[in-house]
């Protein structure tokens, strides 16, 4: 069932992860959320994990609508944090609490400093790391199939934002 949601995540923040901000951000926020209750909080019961994850998407949803300055960092951070522990697990290290706390902050600072073309990039590649990691693949095949994931959502995603830069001159 997881699976299948990170699948549906990944998939709208390849496609609509700079669009929807908003979204983004709940996306992001909702799938930290699983992974720290499932770290922190280990045995508990599936529905209090599954709240958990449900407060930090709509707390990061509704951070975005009405205070997006502050979503911009939370969001950057959340999907950095997400993305640097994939990455180090994917090469054979541990997700150590310095670690992603070092991707979250660059993922805060490149949002902020390039909003749009960060947005594209860090959706696209929260996008395709929840996908591939719910496919579990073969390492070989994995490591091909993120890097055309994160091509298509990031190409997707110029698309439409050039076309719409396009229509408004």
């Amino acid at each position: 069932m997881i699976n299948i949601f990170h699948i549906m995540i990944g998939l709208l923040l390849l496609g609509l992860g700079r669009r929807l901000f908003w979204l983004f951000v709940g996306c992001v926020g909702f799938v930290a959320g699983l992974q720290m209750a499932q770290l922190y909080l280990g045995l508990q019961p599936v529905w209090m994990i599954w709240a958990i994850a449900l407060l930090f998407g709509l707390v990061g949803a509704v951070l975005a609508m009405f205070f997006q300055t502050l979503a911009i960092g939370l969001g950057g951070f959340a999907a950095g944090s997400t993305i640097t522990a994939y990455i180090a697990t994917m090469l054979g290290y541990a997700a150590i609490p310095s670690i992603i706390f070092t991707g979250g902050i660059a993922g805060a600072i490149l949002l902020f400093a390039t909003f749009d073309w960060a947005l594209i990039g860090l959706s696209s590649v929260a996008g395709s790391t929840l996908i591939v990691q719910s496919l579990h693949v073969t390492p070989p095949a994995e490591m091909v199939l993120y890097a055309l994931l994160i091509v298509a959502g990031a190409v997707f995603q110029a698309t439409m934002l050039r076309s719409k830069r396009i229509a408004t001159q």
